[in-house]
């Protein structure tokens, strides 16, 4: 199979405008996430696509490949569709260009999905990880997955699921990890889906999937990642490679 990293990058994040091209000790945090996604040395290739040329000339002037988006998108996954739909690849995996701290090991978990038992009936698959600490469960910007007992995703929220109306009941909730891998088929047929109603209350792409029945096979990591949604998350960062 011939796989492709992409790196969807927008300049204008509502929540953290131009974090993307933030200094994270020394590098921009897109430059970061670009270097770590090609050193996992998984990818035929690694790209940046965006429609911002201030990021477009950061990847291009330290050698990386950036693709120009042609036009506007609500999401990433839309942006790296119109990319890749000439490209000949198998599997396309979504990096975030906002999680700098990419776990080779994560990623291949995620790939070996498609070469199991049941990869015929995978669609796309993405991460998840437990999380322990309740203001992490209560944090809207982290999103709870939940998924059925062969680990394929039900549901997705910025609301705490499943609710623990029972306290006795053993939970574990998971975060979504927004890393994933799509077979060029069920990204090209996201681009050309409508959004609906359940997407565009939650912000959750992966949502629009599921609403029209696509399988999401989800693949358990202990990777904690740091998605830099705010000024705070960018001072952990920094905290972290100092350390």
């Amino acid at each position: 199979m011939k796989i492709i990293a992409m790196i969807p990058a927008r300049y204008e994040a509502s929540r953290f405008p131009g974090k993307l091209m933030k200094d994270l000790n020394g590098k921009s945090v897109i430059l970061r996430t670009y270097e770590a996604a090609k050193n996992t040395a998984l990818f035929d290739e690694v790209y940046v696509v965006t429609d911002d040329d201030r990021i477009f000339s950061e990847i291009t002037k330290h050698g990386g490949q950036a693709i120009k988006s042609k036009t506007e998108h609500e999401c990433g996954s839309d942006r790296i569709a119109e990319a890749v739909q000439d490209m000949d690849v198998d599997i396309v995996v979504n990096v975030q260009g906002d999680e700098p701290f990419i776990d080779k090991d994560s990623l291949a978990k995620l790939l070996l999905v498609f070469r199991e038992d049941d990869a015929a009936s995978i669609d796309l698959a993405s991460l998840k990880s437990p999380m322990l600490q309740s203001e992490e469960i209560t944090n809207d910007n982290n999103v709870k997955v939940i998924t059925n007992k062969n680990n394929f995703a039900m549901y997705f929220s910025r609301f705490p699921v499943p609710y623990p109306r029972n306290t006795d009941a053993k939970i574990t909730y998971y975060k979504h990890i927004g890393i994933y891998a799509f077979r060029k088929q069920a990204l090209t047929d996201f681009y050309n889906l409508p959004m609906l109603s359940l997407e565009a209350a939650e912000k959750i792409e992966a949502i629009r999937f599921l609403e029209y029945g696509k399988n999401i096979k989800m693949v358990e990591t202990e990777m904690q990642t740091i998605g830099i949604d705010s000024p705070e998350d960018l001072e952990k960062a920094k905290k972290i490679l100092k350390d």
